[in-house]
């Protein structure tokens, strides 16, 4: 009910949002502890945060800045400012989660697309760039540790079950060709699909520069707002590398930013009351959801009656038929959860088809991190959907060619890629 709500619009995508909780109370499937405590989940408050950087780099003029310095590099033909856009997100997730790099990302694009259209009007080139933009940012996000926790949530299952360690140059070393190659082809999937309606935007590289010395020095808000974004975003990606940061959550981190945003005086009340709700509820009730799939073992229920109809297949095929169910999943529940759910369970048969530990994980991982159909499958996805730009609807009808695209690259990883790379796929090879 939730998924079709939220693909025909029937409410608000919030107020959907919201009837989750209540189902779950109404049915008594869970508790209303239970279900609304989810809302507040430490995931949706990292969103959020995650939001609110977005309108600091909006209100202060950053995201101009950066805009007018990027299209002044990239030039006038809208292919070119296209791969830009997706290059940098790309980039940016190599260094930090890709909640972040959305956010961070998402007011660079309305500035661009203000060049772009005038009027501001949905358009081709306009939902391209922002279903791009978080397409992108899941793609890019596999290919380190920073990008997202998923990684290491699978890499704990993966050595609590076969005693092995993946450390974090070996992820990237498997992932980065992996990302490099979505990334690539996501570029030419949109140009196609999506074809934008001008090829160039004359005169848009003398007007960037233009705009760009207008803006001036940079300002103290400027200034400070940049401090405390990256000194943040330092933080973030050092927990990974420094033992004593490890135990503090990466919400409160990202949230130290928020209250030093108020108390610098950048932001006031208005902008507080100025914060779309409407994508927060999208996300609380996406975890309450996942969590009653989860706990209520109606989420190991699909998995376990889904991986035993593979029990029999050649070792290609029960890979793949792993790599499509977490792809399916992690589009209704958090990818982490995802990952839990369906990692246990295929790493205890793959043995008996003498399938490698290894290139489960992997193939997981991969999926895991690109959830193109539903707007709740990644918080990237709801920060996009707030340009306006496209509908959940459309959302859904791009992403089912963009998700088979996803399978094809993935049966290409497994079969040629990683084993030219030296993955081991079949056990004793």
């Amino acid at each position: 009910m939730a998924s079709t709500w939220w693909i025909f619009e029937v409410v608000p995508i919030g107020v959907t949002g919201i009837m989750i909780g209540v189902m779950q109370t109404m049915f008594l499937i869970r508790s209303a502890n239970d279900a609304f405590k989810d809302f507040m989940d430490p995931s949706v408050l990292f969103i959020l945060a995650s939001v609110v950087i977005g309108m600091v780099f909006t209100k202060t003029g950053l995201t101009r800045r950066m805009a007018y310095k990027m299209l002044a590099i990239v030039g006038e033909k809208t292919s070119m400012i296209m791969l830009g856009c997706f290059v940098v997100t790309g980039a940016l997730t190599l260094i930090m989660a890709h909640t972040a790099v959305a956010a961070t990302i998402y007011p660079l694009l309305l500035s661009i697309y203000a060049l772009y259209s005038e009027d501001g009007e949905p358009s081709k080139f306009g939902k391209a760039l922002f279903m791009g933009m978080a397409y992108v940012a899941g793609a890019g996000s596999i290919i380190t540790l920073l990008g997202a926790a998923r990684a290491a949530v699978a890499i704990g299952f993966f050595k609590d079950m076969c005693g092995k360690d993946i450390g974090f140059f070996e992820l990237s070393y498997y992932m980065l060709p992996v990302g490099v190659i979505m990334i690539a082809l996501l570029w030419v999937f949109f140009m196609v699909v999506l074809k934008p309606e001008k090829k160039t935007i004359p005169g848009l590289r003398e007007k960037a520069k233009r705009l760009s010395a207008e803006l001036g020095p940079l300002t103290r808000n400027e200034i400070v707002a940049s401090i405390i974004i990256f000194s943040c975003i330092l933080v973030l990606a050092l927990r990974s590398f420094v033992p004593i940061l490890k135990p503090i959550d990466k919400t409160a981190i990202i949230l130290v930013s928020t209250i030093l945003f108020f108390i610098t005086n950048i932001l006031n009340i208005e902008d507080l009351e100025a914060i779309p709700w409407n994508i927060i509820l999208l996300f609380a009730g996406a975890m309450s959801i996942g969590f009653c799939l989860w706990k209520t073992e109606a989420a190991n229920w699909l998995a376990v009656n889904w991986l035993v109809m593979f029990q029999a297949a050649p070792p290609f095929v029960f890979i793949m038929s792993i790599a499509f169910f977490v792809m399916i999943m992690t589009n209704f529940i958090m990818n982490v959860a995802a990952i839990a759910i369906s990692l246990p369970v295929a790493l205890v048969i793959a043995p008996y088809l003498g399938v490698a530990p290894e290139v489960i994980l992997y193939a997981s991982l991969v999926t895991a991190g690109m959830p193109f159909l539903l707007l709740i499958g990644a918080a990237p996805n709801a920060i996009a959907y707030n340009s306006k730009m496209f509908t959940p609807g459309e959302f859904l009808k791009y992403g089912i060619p963009a998700s088979i695209l996803l399978m094809i690259v993935v049966a290409f990883a497994v079969k040629i890629l990683w084993p030219l790379m030296g993955m081991p796929v079949i056990i004793g090879n």
